[in-house]
């Protein structure tokens, strides 16, 4: 019989979320979309069971990925009247454990926890000859991390990387003599990171019986959120601390999996219910977040999505009154669309939107200088969330300093030239690198260099101490309040997060996707999840937003991000494709592209530059296509660059299909322009027109 405070448990529960609060104690697995209320349902479920007695709350530990999320359900269950049930992240949950079983299983004091493990990467890396500058130790560090986190060990990582797909940040050799020094050094002066926390506590619970036991009597009942972001080594600690019991809730949405690049999997969560054959599934998809503007748009982002599995077919069910409907909009530069942004969020302000419920959020933290600029010369606060204030960043100070320098020799030349030339010291490079903290790097750098063409573009007669004076002005003046203020943010900083006013911004392929996503399905995939994250951070208002140069004046060559074919309604002025002559200038707006073989409207990147359905049949030439990649695989060679670099996939597809005979042919295949027919034409046109290039 149900008791007065089981009654009130169930109060305000939609049918789904009391089935999962009232599901049988045993393996529950809950498919929770963005904004359908997990944490309340999860909160709710573990209440439940311990006032109907299925379980004493200090036997329950729930675990979760980030500290406020933790003490979001701490609070929630102490509100519930349940203060005694754990709610921890992974790690804080190991190392407590850790600390309780250490004496008894090595004997000696708890080894410290190090605090920063960038001084002994660089040792170890110094020792072997590999790259000591500060981004190159952090992509060791993430390397180092990911390797952990998939239980792969040094001696296995080449294999492990090989099998992935996974670009290493320097030679795989390199990264596997870092690592081992790295663990040697660490191991030497008594030292665990976080990754030991979770390799320790697992490795005590599988070889000490008796731990085990006392651990599996003391904590009988878990909770798991966000399960979809489980890595290997975290669902080791969990089996430990299941044994053979099966007292298990999840709850994930495989749908915002944006972690892969860091070891996470959603495996765990969709082969939930073939490990455990009698779990309880409930799915949530009634959204109370978003208005159903937006949740119609989040919806048909996501299921563009190829290759899902059946479990992330999750449909969410808008269930607020209606709101505006999300926002397009395109602009002829970056700084254009940051001062749109800022006089928009203005208009918020004004009617009444707070500022702490206004985001801006980009892909890569270097696009957050032109919104730290406009939102600064419009008086709006700002807060940087999860990534360094621009003229904060140590390539920035770093570039500044070297532009001081510089500009104490008064050099002669054009202002932009002397920037470029002095910033190639610090590591500016004509081409970007693929990835990592690296790209970011470069990014930051190259914003300086358009910091310049813009005062050269605006101010007669600028010259390098000028500048330098304006680059000093800018960052003196750039310190917003540290309470009340818009958060500027990366997508994965903003997992968890939401907001009344959501700006995604910056949707160019090339950053969204990131460049060196192309050609990797499954990294592709991951990218259109990030957007689907974004739109689902949005209660009300929802923008987005891209521009077709970085700086004013600048070549229009951008293309809107792929993921918004097909989401942006045809009346919209942005939804016409855009011509360009053979020096890729805008020509003005054409009509739709149709299919070459079926005649319907092209959608999407890929069957633009196809120039025919995906769907429809190819025509392909194959004896061409094997040797387009075979120069294309030379090039790349030859260039030290990834193939997708010379041509993406497609791209050789359409070639090979299309068979242009001339520059305009080739020209005409979208993708190619000015800089690729002018690098690259030649060699192609004679593959198709002679069957091989020079």
């Amino acid at each position: 019989m149900v008791g007065e405070a089981e009654k009130n448990l169930l109060e305000g529960l939609d049918p789904e979320q009391r089935a999962a609060v009232q599901a049988p104690r045993g393996p529950v697995c809950v498919l929770a979309g963005a904004g359908t209320g997990k944490t309340r349902t999860i909160t709710h479920r573990i209440a439940y069971l311990c006032h109907t007695g299925h379980v004493s709350p200090g036997q329950v530990l729930a675990v979760t990925f980030t500290n406020r999320a933790a003490g979001e359900m701490r609070t929630r269950l102490r509100a519930l009247g349940i203060p005694a049930a754990q709610a921890r992240t992974f790690h804080s949950a190991a190392l407590r454990q850790l600390r309780y079983f250490w004496p008894r299983v090595v004997g000696d004091a708890p080894w410290d926890l190090i605090e920063g493990k960038l001084r002994l990467i660089g040792q170890a890396a110094h020792k072997v000859g590999a790259p000591t500058e500060v981004e190159v130790l952090r992509d060791l560090a993430s390397e180092i991390e990911w390797a952990k986190a998939s239980l792969v060990s040094p001696d296995d990582y080449p294999e492990a990387i090989r099998r992935r797909h996974r670009t290493p940040p320097v030679p795989a050799e390199q990264v596997v003599a870092v690592y081992q020094g790295y663990e040697k050094l660490k191991n030497r002066a008594k030292l665990l990171d976080f990754d030991d926390l979770l390799l320790h506590t697992a490795a005590v619970l599988e070889e000490h019986p008796q731990v085990a036991e006392e651990f599996h009597e003391r904590y009988r009942c878990f909770v798991v959120d966000e399960y979809q972001d489980v890595t290997p080594l975290q669902q080791r600690v969990l089996d430990g601390w299941l044994g053979q019991r099966d007292d298990l809730t999840v709850v994930g949405d495989a749908n915002q999996t944006i972690y892969s690049f860091a070891g996470a999997s959603p495996r765990p969560l969709l082969e939930f219910t073939r490990r455990f054959p009698d779990a309880s599934v409930i799915r949530l998809e009634r959204d109370y977040r978003s208005t159903p503007q937006v949740v119609t748009l989040a919806n048909q982002v996501i299921s563009a999505a190829r290759d899902r599995p059946a479990g992330s077919r999750l449909k969410l069910i808008g269930q607020r009154s209606a709101g505006p409907v999300p926002q397009f909009h395109e602009y002829d530069d970056e700084p254009a669309e940051a001062a749109a942004v800022a006089e928009r969020i203005k208009d918020l302000v004004d009617a009444g939107t707070p500022l702490s419920e206004i985001a801006v959020l980009y892909r890569v933290n270097a696009q957050s200088e032109a919104y730290e600029q406009a939102l600064t010369e419009a008086g709006i606060p700002y807060l940087v969330r999860g990534g360094e204030r621009f003229f904060e960043r140590q390539e920035v100070r770093q570039a500044m300093s070297a532009l001081r320098m510089a500009s104490a020799d008064e050099p002669e030349g054009e202002l932009p030239d002397l920037v470029r030339r002095t910033l190639e010291r610090v590591g500016l490079t004509a081409e970007p690198p693929t990835g990592g903290s690296a790209r970011e790097r470069w990014e930051s750098l190259l914003a300086i260099v358009e910091l310049a063409e813009e005062l050269t573009a605006t101010l007669e007669g600028a010259n390098l101490p000028r500048f330098v004076a304006e680059l000093e002005t800018r960052a003196a003046a750039q310190h917003p309040p540290t309470v009340e203020g818009v958060t500027l943010a990366s997508l994965h900083a903003s997992k968890g997060l939401e907001w009344d006013a959501v700006f995604l911004i910056g949707l160019v392929d090339g950053t969204l996707p990131i460049q060196f996503a192309d050609g990797d399905e499954p990294a592709i995939e991951e990218e259109r999840r990030l957007l689907y994250v974004g739109v689902t951070r949005a209660r009300e208002h929802l923008w987005l937003s891209w521009s077709l140069s970085r700086s004013p004046g600048g070549r229009r060559h951008r293309r809107r991000c792929r993921f918004l074919y097909g989401l942006i309604p045809d009346d919209h002025p942005t939804a016409r494709l855009v011509r360009r002559d053979n020096n890729n200038h805008t020509k003005g707006p054409a009509a739709k592209l149709s299919c070459r073989i079926c005649g319907r409207s092209l959608v999407g990147t890929v069957a633009t530059k196809l120039g025919r359905c995906t769907d429809c049949p190819s025509d392909v030439d194959e004896e061409l296509l094997s040797k387009l990649r075979d120069w294309r695989m030379t090039r790349a060679k030859e260039l030290k660059v990834p193939a997708y670099v010379v041509f993406t996939d497609a791209t050789l597809m359409a070639i090979a299909e299309q068979r242009p005979t001339d520059p305009a042919g080739l020209v005409s295949i979208s993708g190619i322009g000015a800089a690729k027919l002018n690098r690259f034409g030649e060699d192609v046109l004679a593959l198709v027109n002679n069957g091989s290039a020079k």
